[in-house]
């Protein structure tokens, strides 16, 4: 009892409408079949090349990116609630059409799909900002991360029996999820209210259009920048090790994935809360950067791999950093956000974080089909360690930007 209290203690005392949120993803996460199998569904299904899958991949990726700016735009304008609960509901009608129509319509209905997930995906991070503080901003994201995980422990699993044996289930199944956690947060959410004299002086509303006040936060063009390196290294996950297993095992690579990635959820569930506890009083952008060190070992040794057994510990490795990295990016630019912005600067942050994980897909594809997918691992090392030093440069500047603020407003 005194273990699961420990445990659970970090998430007590939250806001009511946060554990519904949490409800919310665990909901979504667990029916999200189609995503983390779309290389095996180009590469398999479509007999696909590594390339052409590649391009299409960064393609649905890009679709996220005029969503992504009219959600932030309208969510700020109307509220979050309304544009986020009709965005995520015709985001459903479209995944689950792709049950219905002919399969190599499939990736088109996807990309259309991605631009109304796109649109929901930063008013989801706004209104978690909307309804905590800095004082347990942290613990939230880490909550819904949790949340997520949760979901992702179970998902693959059924993903990877549906795909071999009831394909068209795999999209009724994730449509299911996405209208069950949309009536969640409709009927139990409550449309956030901020209240600005709570605020500190960087979260304060600003004047002015999106870039004017971006600018003025330069430290957060460059955190996105760095993090788009990261996200280019984690996007070989669905990508580079399902073309790596596959050239191994063929259609079985499909359960072999949905293994990784149950592990992936199982080691979040299980490390999250201890990391928390451990890294609790660094910066959040000092835990980013130890998350780029973890990036790089857990992916760079894929170089060796000949067998699957390998794949778990290169599995608890990377999820250390995505553990690190996703529990403090949420909170790094909640920080470093004005609330009446918090719509676009979520949009623009995903945009820019999300080109990494975009282009990653079509210029490794053209990448292995040139060198080969065993080459592809020490190139993602390289990478992960040189954005690792780039945040660690940023926590400097970041710390006498900071500095500079405070002199300035004592005098």
């Amino acid at each position: 009892m005194n273990l699961f209290k420990k445990f659970f203690s970090p998430y007590i005392g939250l806001p009511r409408d946060i554990y519904f949120l949490f409800l919310a993803r665990v909901i979504n996460s667990m029916g999200n079949f189609v995503f983390p199998l779309m290389t095996m569904l180009l590469t398999d299904k479509l007999k696909m090349s590594p390339k052409a899958a590649g391009e299409f991949i960064s393609l649905a990726a890009a679709s996220y990116i005029p969503g992504s700016i009219l959600g932030g735009k309208l969510a700020d304008k109307y509220g979050r609630k309304s544009i986020f609960v009709f965005c995520q509901t015709i985001a459903g009608l479209f995944i689950l059409a792709c049950a219905f129509i002919d399969k190599t319509m499939i990736p088109w209905f996807v990309i259309l799909f991605g631009v109304l997930n796109g649109a929901a995906q930063p008013i989801n991070s706004a209104m978690v900002t909307d309804l905590t503080n800095k004082e347990n901003r942290k613990q939230t994201f880490s909550l819904i991360y949790l949340g997520i995980n949760v979901g992702f422990a179970v998902g693959p699993l059924i993903a990877g029996f549906l795909y071999i044996n009831y394909f068209n289930l795999i999209f009724i199944g994730n449509a299911v999820a996405i209208f069950l956690s949309v009536f969640f947060i409709w009927y139990f959410v409550r449309e956030p209210e901020i209240k600005h004299d709570e605020l500190d002086e960087m979260e304060r509303p600003k004047e002015g259009n999106t870039f004017k006040v971006l600018f003025e936060r330069k430290e957060l063009l460059y955190f996105a920048l760095i993090s788009s390196i990261f996200a280019f290294s984690y996007a070989q996950v669905n990508f580079s090790t399902t073309i790596q297993l596959k050239d191994v095992y063929g259609e079985n690579a499909a359960r072999f994935m949905s293994i990784i990635n149950s592990i992936n959820a199982t080691v979040v569930i299980t490390f999250t809360t201890i990391i928390i506890h451990i890294t609790r009083k660094n910066k959040a952008i000092l835990n980013i950067t130890i998350a780029g060190i973890f990036f790089a070992i857990g992916f760079g040794i894929q170089y060796f791999f000949v067998s699957f057994y390998p794949y778990i510990l290169s599995t608890f490795i990377w999820t250390l950093g995505e553990i690190l990295h996703a529990t403090n990016s949420g909170v790094y630019i909640a920080d470093h956000t004005p609330a009446s912005h918090r719509g676009r600067f979520n949009s623009l942050m995903s945009i820019v974080q999300g080109l990494g994980h975009g282009i990653s897909p079509l210029i490794m594809g053209r990448f292995i089909q040139k060198y080969g997918v065993r080459n592809v691992w020490p190139l993602i090392f390289i990478l992960s360690s040189a954005a690792s030093i780039f945040m660690y440069l940023l926590s400097k500047y970041d710390k006498k930007e900071n500095l500079g603020k405070k002199e300035g407003a004592a005098i």
